[in-house]
């Protein structure tokens, strides 16, 4: 399902055929669609990590969600002004920062917390999806990986008012937390469960590590993702989840408090 750009870039006829409602969003093809165009968006002035973006059109918040196209090569970005979250679509990329080395390639995913500033290198042309969390940082300039292979500990479970069957077991692993707790990365799993519809309180991007998982929109849209699969959960969106075998995935989060 393909989001709008930035609406700066919308004529009218575009921004009438925006949703009428918070959706699901496969991120895998709103990337590969949205950078088709590989003239990029650079200016000559700014970093082509910082220039080449591609933004969903979502409401004013404090988070900015979308795409960077970066061709084979290497750039320095001086200093992040804000938290971002990058996970790898295609391609790879290595980030070097005061002698630490983050390299990235097969879906892997980091946070850059404001602050940093770094060198990168792609030996090949390489698409991201990125979160860029305006809020409270507190990462102090530094850069993340995202640990798969995490210990995870007992988390919560969904309401169970809103469950059709048995409770499940979940655990969580959290990367990264913002010093305001409103925006977090990390690891998640989840023996099988089926939740009614309710209305996503949070922005979240889901990448499956493991499983499968099948969402109903409010509009009755229906799609099963599956191990490898990118998705954004819309703040106000209104959907159910089954799954029917254990899911693992990594998540970054806006939940406004």
């Amino acid at each position: 399902m393909l989001h709008s750009l930035d609406p700066r870039q919308l004529d009218s006829r575009q921004a009438s055929s925006l949703p009428a409602h918070p959706s699901i969003i496969d991120l895998r093809q709103f990337a590969r669609e949205v950078t088709a165009d590989t003239a990029g968006q650079a200016d000559g002035q700014t970093d082509a990590f910082l220039a080449n973006r591609y933004p969903l059109a979502i409401p004013a918040c404090p988070v900015e969600i979308g795409a960077i196209r970066l061709e084979a090569g290497t750039g320095s970005v001086a200093e992040l002004p804000t938290d971002e979250f990058i996970i790898l679509c295609d391609g790879s990329l290595t980030l070097n920062r005061q002698g630490q080395t983050l390299a990235l390639a097969d879906s892997a995913s980091a946070v850059l917390s404001a602050g940093a500033g770094f060198d990168w290198h792609c030996p090949q042309p390489t698409t991201l999806l990125y979160i860029r969390y305006l809020g409270e940082s507190a990462g102090e300039g530094n850069l993340i990986a995202v640990d798969e292979a995490a210990t995870l500990e007992p988390s919560g479970t969904p309401l169970v008012e809103l469950l059709i069957g048995p409770t499940p077991s979940c655990r969580n692993h959290t990367d990264y937390r913002s010093a305001d707790e409103e925006f977090m990365c990390g690891t998640w799993d989840s023996t099988p469960y089926h939740r009614r519809a309710m209305e996503s309180r949070q922005y979240e991007l889901m990448h499956l590590l493991a499983g499968a998982v099948t969402v109903v929109e409010q509009n009755g849209a229906t799609r099963t993702y599956t191990k490898g699969d990118i998705c954004l959960v819309e703040k106000g969106a209104v959907w159910s989840w089954e799954s029917r075998e254990d899911v693992k995935k990594v998540y970054a989060i806006y939940r406004p408090a």
